[in-house]
Formats: C-alpha cells, sequence, structure tokens
C-alpha cells in the first residue's frame, strides 16, 4: 500500500511539471527593467512587470536613466526591456544603440501621444496667437518674458529625452533663436513655475505631451491652446516627416506611438516574454487617469503598484488573453 502512494505521489509530480513549466515558462529567470527618470512612466513599466511575474520571471524593480542609458544598456544586454520607446521621437537613440539588430520591438503598447507647444487662452485671444512662429515679433515674445531678458521662456525639455533636440531644432528653423529662449532642466520643477505664473495671470508658453498629467491641469480648449507651425521641419531621422495631420493642423510634432523595447537576444531565448510585448496594449486614457492620480499626491510606490492592481482586476480578462498569448508562443 506504501509503494502505491509513493507511486501515486511520484506520478502526480512528474505530471504536475509540465503544467507548471507551461503556466511559467520564465521559472528561474531574471528580468532588469529600465525606464527614464519621469516617474510617470513607472505605471505602465510596472504593468509589464506584473505580466511577467504571472509568467514565473523573477523580475527587478525598474533602473532609473537617461533615455540614451536605457538603449545602451538594453543593447548590451545590462538591462531586459523598456516599456516607454517612443516613435519616431527616439528613432535616433533607437538606430544609435544598434536598432534592429540589437532590439526587438513588436506591436503597439500606447497610440497616440502628442506633443506640442501651448500658451494660455487668454494671451492667444487676445493677441491673435495661433502659430510659434509669430514669436519671431520681439514685441509678441516679450508677453511671455519670466526674467526680464526680453525673451520669451519656454518651459522645455530635460536634455537627454529626445524632444530637446526637437526644440533646439525648430527654433532655428522658424528664426525664434533671437526672441525664444529654450529652459531646461528639471521639468516637473518647471512645470510647477508655470502653473504658479498661469494661477497669477500671467502668460505661460511651454512644450508639453500626452500622456502626461500636464493636459489634465491644464485643459487644452479651456486654459491653454496648441499652437501650430508654418511647416514641418524636425531634425536627424525624423527630418522626412510631415507633421501635418489629416484635418490640416500642423503642431511641429508627429503623433507618436510608444512600444515596449527588449534586448533581441534575450528576447529570442524567450519566446513567451516576447509575445506578450508583442499582444499588450494599454488604452492612452488610462495613463493620462494614472498619471492625473499621481499629480494629485497618489504616487508613491505603494500608490502606483495599487493603480497597477486596480487596472488588472478593471481588465482581467484582458490580462488573461495577453498571458494566454506568452503561454502559447513557448509550447
Amino acid at each position: 500500500m506504501r509503494h502505491s502512494i509513493l507511486f501515486v505521489t511520484a506520478f502526480a509530480t512528474l505530471a504536475s511539471a509540465p503544467i507548471l513549466a507551461a503556466e511559467q515558462p520564465g521559472k528561474g529567470i531574471t528580468v532588469k527593467p529600465v525606464q527614464s527618470t519621469i516617474s510617470e512612466e513607472t505605471f505602465q513599466t510596472l504593468l509589464v512587470s506584473r505580466a511577467l511575474e504571472k509568467l514565473g520571471y523573477s523580475v527587478e524593480k525598474p533602473s532609473e536613466v537617461d533615455y540614451n542609458v536605457a538603449y545602451t544598456s538594453l543593447a548590451a544586454g545590462d538591462a531586459t526591456f523598456t516599456a516607454v520607446n517612443w516613435k519616431p521621437l527616439h528613432d535616433d537613440m533607437y538606430a544609435a544603440a544598434g536598432g534592429d539588430a540589437k532590439f526587438y520591438r513588436s506591436g503597439t503598447y500606447v497610440s497616440g501621444a502628442a506633443q506640442g507647444y501651448l500658451i494660455d487662452k487668454k494671451t492667444a485671444e487676445k493677441y491673435h496667437i495661433t502659430k510659434i512662429d509669430q514669436l519671431k515679433d520681439p514685441k509678441l515674445a516679450k508677453l511671455f518674458d519670466a526674467n526680464g531678458n526680453g525673451k520669451a521662456d519656454l518651459t522645455g525639455c530635460n536634455p537627454g529625452w529626445g524632444c530637446e533636440a526637437v526644440i533646439n531644432h525648430q527654433l532655428k528653423a522658424y528664426g525664434l533663436s533671437k526672441t525664444v529662449e529654450h529652459n531646461q532642466g528639471n521639468y516637473a520643477a518647471m512645470m510647477a513655475d508655470t502653473l504658479t505664473r498661469y494661477k497669477e495671470g500671467k502668460p505661460v508658453l511651454y512644450y508639453t505631451w500626452t500622456p502626461y498629467w500636464v493636459s489634465d491641469v491644464l485643459k487644452p480648449g479651456r486654459d491653454v491652446v496648441w499652437l501650430q507651425v508654418s511647416h514641418s521641419s524636425l531634425p536627424g531621422k525624423q527630418k522626412n516627416v510631415d507633421t501635418k495631420l489629416p484635418n490640416g493642423a500642423n503642431y511641429g510634432f508627429p503623433v507618436n506611438t510608444m512600444h515596449i523595447v527588449a534586448n533581441k537576444a534575450w528576447a529570442q531565448k524567450n519566446p513567451a516574454a516576447a509575445q506578450l510585448f508583442a499582444v499588450m496594449k494599454l488604452p492612452i486614457a488610462d495613463v493620462n487617469a494614472q498619471n492625473a492620480l499621481m499629480h494629485e499626491g497618489k504616487s508613491s510606490e505603494e500608490d502606483i503598484q495599487n493603480h497597477v492592481d486596480g487596472w488588472i482586476n478593471a481588465h482581467q480578462d484582458t490580462f488573461n488573453g495577453w498571458l494566454d498569448a506568452a503561454r502559447s508562443a513557448a509550447k
């Protein structure tokens, strides 16, 4: 009888091994996520991490580095994936670090990421400002002068983000070098100053992007307006991109998509993870909503983990579908 019990137990263990392997194809494999220092990107990174954990992978806490360092680390195999590859904004950095030869990129994680220049609606209407090119006029530029040097102060983009190269290029292309100053530093701190100026009723000029909390606080159409450009002009690999929209409007930046990018060699050895990266899709409205919660003060690590839990609970079927697709790829 004892031998029978042992046999049954051993058989059950052997039978469960393939099931466990099928359920958790990532068992015993460590994943190193990487993202930028923008804390609002943590939500979409952790959502990928959580899915990988369900597949059995051991996922480390995301490392925060500049984008160009992220791509270099991924190419070298020192990091596993990033969930915040912007296309085409990061095309030059992506290519410089090795491009498709070094990276795995399949599917689109987030669609409809807009960016551009905005000013407060009151000033736009009073002075009939609709295009950033109009700030060539020193009188109009001076309206946005915050430090008394006669130039418009543009709350701009941190060095290394990719958008700073576009802004610097466009200031020259639109003849704004003498009248507009591109302020760079800590974007969140600079935007806090910009918001203070806006609340004091002073004119404001800034660059921003979606998904991010800024457009939830300063709402385009209600508080501020997007400025257009006279013609498309972008640097590097984006130089031939036409930024004009189907409706004829041109805000100077193409609408971007965001992708999960992984080290190519690692992805080839991990078909389950590669398939997961390809099928995950996150609505931009959900990222905006989560970013707004962070701006309202719910921005601790625990808060963001709770936001991820909440999203998964609200979209359990979708989440399970990603896992099923990933497990199928591993068979």
